[in-house]
């Protein structure tokens, strides 16, 4: 059996507007496994949506809390979707790797910003002057980093990329 076979989740990384979130609902069901979707969670346990973590308390601290619920993800079975800055964690990403297959879905900036009409009000764990050039560039090489499996989403459609993720998991 195969190292990829015998972690039970899959995680998902990569830049907002990828498709983390809408990737891991139709994995979820392709796969009959439940859905997580990290940033959510964040939301819950804060009471506040990510944009207002940021306005109060700012970006380092949403990436504090996000790599503190990172830590306590400890699910089985799951399609899990991760915030976009994730990556940002080592420990974090070691917690999830131990029993996941971490996929980054690579867009390129063109495809991101057709997807991402809000960047500045996205709720994004990014410093206030950053373009969203420089955090795709900063990003990029934390998602590579960190991927046992990368797949190219910027000319596929969601379900095409669950197929290739589902290719690539099997072989």
């Amino acid at each position: 059996m195969s190292p990829k076979a015998q972690k039970s989740n899959i995680v998902l990384i990569g830049m907002p507007g990828s498709g983390k979130s809408t990737v891991g609902v139709i994995l979820a069901k392709m796969m009959a496994k439940d859905f997580v979707d990290t940033d959510v969670l964040i939301q819950l346990e804060e009471d506040k949506t990510l944009q207002e973590i940021v306005d109060t308390e700012g970006h380092m601290q949403l990436r504090k809390i996000e790599e503190r619920v990172l830590l306590n993800v400890n699910h089985q079975n799951h399609i899990i979707a991760t915030g976009g800055s994730a990556a940002y964690s080592d420990a974090a990403m070691a917690h999830l790797s131990e029993n996941g297959i971490i996929v980054f879905l690579n867009a390129d900036l063109p495809c991101l910003r057709s997807r991402i009409t809000n960047y500045e009000t996205r709720g994004l764990a990014k410093r206030p002057e950053q373009s969203f050039d420089d955090l795709f560039a900063e990003r990029f090489a934390l998602y590579s980093r960190y991927a046992n499996i990368t797949v190219d989403c910027s000319q596929l459609t969601q379900e095409q990329v669950c197929e290739k993720i589902l290719n690539e998991i099997s072989r």
